[in-house]
């Protein structure tokens, strides 16, 4: 087993740290760019899905792939090699948008091209951690995604309003240079067992782990999708529920949520700490608290609220970065929790069913919040967040 080493991690988390620009760029700007053709939230969330409904139908299939995989550079770095320079050129293109169906066609083809390296990036972390330490090891991977949140949260908004663009490119050319960073210094196990592996069939393996006796993997996968159901709701809406709903610029939403980001990047590395030390699970359990608490309130904030000289605002700040330090427990001690149930020749596959469950979830959460918006409103969004990480917080509980 390979001995735990903090400059792989880090460079490792520079391709995390790539990644992250471009997916919360999208997550936080792409529904503005579809407001300017659909008002309806439900539509605008249903295309905000197309990345999860291909990370449910391909990331499984390319992360099984990998653990398959063979060749000189590795087992997972083809996928990458292969992956990050396509996104990058249609994440590039994507604000420059002059019609709904270059918009739509653009967003299609950057998915398509991210669903092929995002599990066989993840993967990387165990292939190179020892297993003890695979917390520790998320939660500084985690730290350099939660630093490209914040980035992109404060200065990706100033940048925004100098040049729709201009975030985009930027992101575009640091995964490339992400890319090379990984390619020289990160030298992959490369064990010939995993080669000799069958093809794993995800609805066999999520009906193995059904039927199984021991019942933890069917708790914690159906635990993550609960959570991510809510989180991504939440995310895919934030910026519209700003500018419809609160009637307040881009750019303060964007300073607002940069909280969340904020105080999950300051407890990334504590949280993979706190997992080693207390357990995975209790670690979890009390990030879903911090985070109903912190929703529950954030639901009842209106633009007219204040309190001791404090506006609407400052209190969504406050709450936001509570709940960022929740979504960090959470966050960083779940893909370990999962992998710590799987054999060494499944690390891949297992990455998959993580994926599954919580892209399964990034598809129905901002479909079933978009529908109810477009009935009641955008004032039930926190609410139907909190319910469902009223439901994850039971079935984490079942884990022993």
């Amino acid at each position: 087993m390979s001995t735990f080493n903090y400059r792989k991690i880090f460079i490792l988390g520079l391709g995390f740290f790539s990644i992250s620009l471009l997916w919360q760029l999208y997550d936080f700007y792409v529904p503005l760019f579809l407001r300017t053709y659909i008002d309806s939230q439900f539509q605008i969330n249903a295309i905000m899905t197309f990345d999860n409904i291909l990370a449910v139908s391909l990331i499984p299939y390319f992360a099984a792939l990998s653990d398959r995989t063979h060749t000189r550079f590795g087992r997972r770095m083809p996928y990458l090699m292969i992956g990050i320079p396509f996104s990058a050129i249609f994440f590039a293109l994507l604000p420059n948008f002059n019609s709904f169906l270059y918009l739509v066609v653009v967003l299609f083809l950057f998915n398509l091209t991210m669903a092929i390296y995002r599990a066989p990036t993840i993967a990387l972390m165990p292939d190179i951690t020892p297993q003890k330490q695979r917390s520790k090891a998320n939660g500084i991977i985690n730290f350099m995604g939660g630093l490209a949140s914040v980035l992109v949260f404060s200065i990706g908004a100033i940048l925004y309003e100098k040049s729709r663009g201009l975030p985009f490119s930027i992101s575009s050319v640091l995964i490339i240079l992400s890319l090379i960073l990984l390619f020289i210094f990160i030298k992959e196990p490369n064990t010939g067992s995993q080669a000799k592996e069958e093809k794993i069939n995800i609805r066999n393996s999520l009906k193995e782990i059904k039927n199984s006796k021991n019942l933890n993997t069917f708790y914690i996968l159906t635990a993550i999708f609960a959570w991510f159901f809510g989180y991504q709701g939440v995310l895919a809406t934030f910026s519209n529920y700003t500018v419809i709903y609160l009637n307040a610029p881009v750019k303060q939403g964007s300073f607002t949520i940069l909280f969340f980001a904020l105080f999950f990047l300051i407890f990334a590395i504590p949280s993979g700490f706190i997992g080693t030390r207390y357990g995975k699970k209790k670690t979890i359990e009390y990030g879903i608290i911090g985070l109903i608490l912190s929703f529950l309130i954030l639901a009842f904030i209106r633009t007219n609220f204040t309190l001791l000289g404090l506006n609407y605002n400052h209190f969504m700040m406050i709450f936001f970065a509570l709940g960022g330090i929740g979504w960090a427990l959470i966050n960083i001690n779940s893909y370990p929790l999962i992998i710590d149930q799987a054999p060494e020749e499944k690390v891949g596959t297992y990455t998959g069913l993580y994926y599954f469950a919580s892209s399964l979830a990034a598809i129905t959460g901002p479909l079933v919040m978009g529908f109810i918006i477009d009935i009641l409103g955008f004032g039930t969004m926190f609410y139907i967040a909190v319910i469902a990480f009223i439901s994850a917080y039971y079935f984490i509980k079942k884990v022993h």
